[in-house]
């Protein structure tokens, strides 16, 4: 029987550092030099709860190169309705680099691509090597990714212990589409996120519905095309007659091509060698860099170093570390607020995840 291979965690940087920002900005957390550090701290509390979710043996943190965009220089409009980040989320997404290769996990920022490309890579590139991968994101665009060798921890609101951990079958559950078949839902669902609006008339359930009875986009648009007579089926005649226009197909196949992943950027992963950010990782660093952002040092410890803590160990070290001027936001007193209508239909967490 041969040895059980080891587990990659692979991390949205972006994606988690910006979920950490809106969720701390309150505490209004800052570093000893008076840095803005809120974000930072959140997502450091969130990887050692992926590291133990997953049971990872190595750690790599993907980022979106801040400087440059291949995606948005061939296209346009590629996000181009979003505004201006604040200046302390930019200061943290810049400083949070240097704190995480500090504590020993592999970073990677490739040159003019997104943290989705390292997620990617990684899957693409680990099992070659003898490796499962974890994609840690809250991106959806993920879902694509899924298969026997990787699966997707789907951050949510209630943070990691909250999070679906999805595999192939848990995917199809959740979204009605088998992981293959995600890259076409997308395309026609659109991603308003991004700024690709989809083919009319096609929200996720009816894309999933349109993919069960045709097999792919490309098959169904053959057949739009053709008179239809099975999107009609799966779809009905009005959306049938959308399938069969140039305008649906054009959509259909830019997003497509701009949702797509690169799966080649250079992550470290080589067949023989330890994976990137391989634990155990130092604990000296591990205590140093939660102890100055006043976290759980025991807890970090056990999970990135694999030891037991010193018996009788603080399990904070903010003393030796953290600002003392920082002082947590008072919590404010919330509303009375009325009481909430009767649900009309069951609500159901599918939904968060399409």
């Amino acid at each position: 029987m041969s040895p059980d291979p080891g587990t990659v965690l692979v991390v949205d940087g972006n994606s988690l550092l910006h979920r950490a920002f809106h969720a701390s900005a309150r505490s209004g957390f800052r570093d000893a030099a008076g840095r803005p550090a809120w974000a930072v701290r959140g997502l450091l509390s969130q990887l050692v709860a992926a590291v133990d979710r997953a049971m990872a043996d190595a750690v790599v943190v993907g980022f979106d190169d801040p400087a440059a965009s291949v995606r948005r220089e061939r296209w346009p409009t590629y996000k181009a309705h979003r505004t201006e980040k604040p200046e302390t989320l930019v200061e943290q997404l810049g400083s949070v680099v240097g704190v995480l290769r500090e504590l020993g996990a592999a970073v990677v920022v490739p040159p003019g691509l997104e943290a989705d490309d390292v997620l990617a890579s990684v899957a693409a590139q680990a099992p070659g090597a003898g490796w499962r991968t974890v994609l840690a994101t809250s991106d959806r665009d993920s879902f694509a990714l899924v298969d026997e060798h990787t699966r997707v921890l789907r951050i949510l609101n209630g943070g990691v212990d909250a999070s679906p951990l999805l595999d192939p079958a848990r995917l199809f559950l959740v979204t009605g589409v088998r992981p293959e078949q995600y890259l076409d839902l997308a395309a026609l669902r659109g991603d308003a996120s991004d700024n690709l609006p989809g083919v009319a008339g096609f929200g996720a359930k009816t894309a999933a519905k349109l993919l069960a009875a045709l097999g792919t986009g490309a098959d169904a648009l053959a057949d739009a095309a053709a008179g239809g007579e099975r999107c009609r089926a799966a779809v009905g005649p009005a959306r049938a007659r959308t399938l069969a226009t140039d305008e649906a197909r054009e959509r259909f196949w830019l997003n497509r091509e701009v949702m797509a992943m690169a799966r080649t950027v250079d992550v470290g992963i080589a067949p023989g060698s330890p994976a990137p950010g391989a634990l155990p990782l130092d604990e000296a660093a591990v205590r140093s860099v939660f102890g100055r952002h006043d976290l759980f040092v025991n807890g970090a410890v056990r999970a990135l170093t694999l030891a037991e803590p010193v018996p009788g160990a603080p399990e904070r070290e903010h003393t030796a570390y953290a600002d003392p001027r920082w002082r947590a936001a008072p919590t404010p007193r919330p509303p009375r607020l009325p009481a909430p209508p009767p649900l009309t239909a069951p609500v159901f967490s599918q939904d968060t995840l399409f």
